[in-house]
């Protein structure tokens, strides 16, 4: 899941940072709300989390903007203060959810998936192409009756390319669902990737290739 936070207290956001990436999810960060208009206009995100009380442009503008761009992104509102008119002010202006700091890490985590359910088309618990095996919610992949044993990047490729249910997803697609910002454009990252998870797939070949186009389950 790509996700923006928007957030200007700078050890704040490298501790969410940190945190939803160790949950898998691509990160990218802005701390201020010009920045954060600047990579919605590029990325369109699942989520934006965005602190309400920004200095500058004022979290409320940056809500504004992507409601009246109409953008698919969730928005997840974050906010110092605890008063509850405050919180329904910012649910009726156009917030998908509210989070009080100081929150629990694990409470945002668990916002923030519920939010993902609510912005795509559910996919099923556990997800089966062939003699592959993935369960999202365990985190095994399986070929088989042989456990992969994936990295966190090697999950979520190999997730992305059986949600798209054959279909063929470019570098760009995959780097944009998979990665965040911290990827070079012009990286290998995706084809290393790719390698890597041929390799542990094994035999008989499972990614296939499609030359200027990307690559695909069979």
């Amino acid at each position: 899941m790509r996700v923006l936070l928007v957030e200007d207290d700078v050890p704040l956001a490298d501790a969410v940072t940190r945190a939803l990436r160790r949950e898998r999810f691509a990160v990218d960060v802005a701390h201020d709300g010009d920045a954060a208009l600047a990579k919605i206009d590029v990325v369109d995100y699942e989520i934006v989390v965005l602190d309400r009380g920004l200095p500058g442009l004022h979290g409320d503008a940056v809500r504004e903007r992507i409601v009246g761009d109409r953008r698919p992104s969730r928005v997840l509102m974050l906010t110092a203060s605890d008063n509850v008119s405050e919180r329904v002010e910012g649910l009726m202006l156009g917030a998908d959810d509210y989070l009080p700091k100081p929150f629990d890490m694990r409470e945002l985590v668990a916002r923030l998936r519920a939010l993902g359910r609510r912005s795509q088309r559910a996919a099923p618990p556990v997800l089966r192409c062939r003699d592959i095996v993935l369960d999202a919610s365990r985190r095994t992949a399986l070929r088989g009756d042989r456990d992969l044993r994936l990295t966190n990047r090697e999950f979520a490729l190999l997730e992305t390319l059986m949600l798209a249910d054959g279909a063929v997803l470019s570098a760009e697609q995959l780097m944009e669902s998979v990665w965040d910002d911290r990827l070079d454009p012009f990286s290998n990252a995706v084809r290393v990737t790719v390698l890597a998870l041929r390799r542990k797939l094994g035999d008989p070949p499972a990614i296939i290739t499609v030359p200027s186009a990307g690559y695909h389950l069979k």
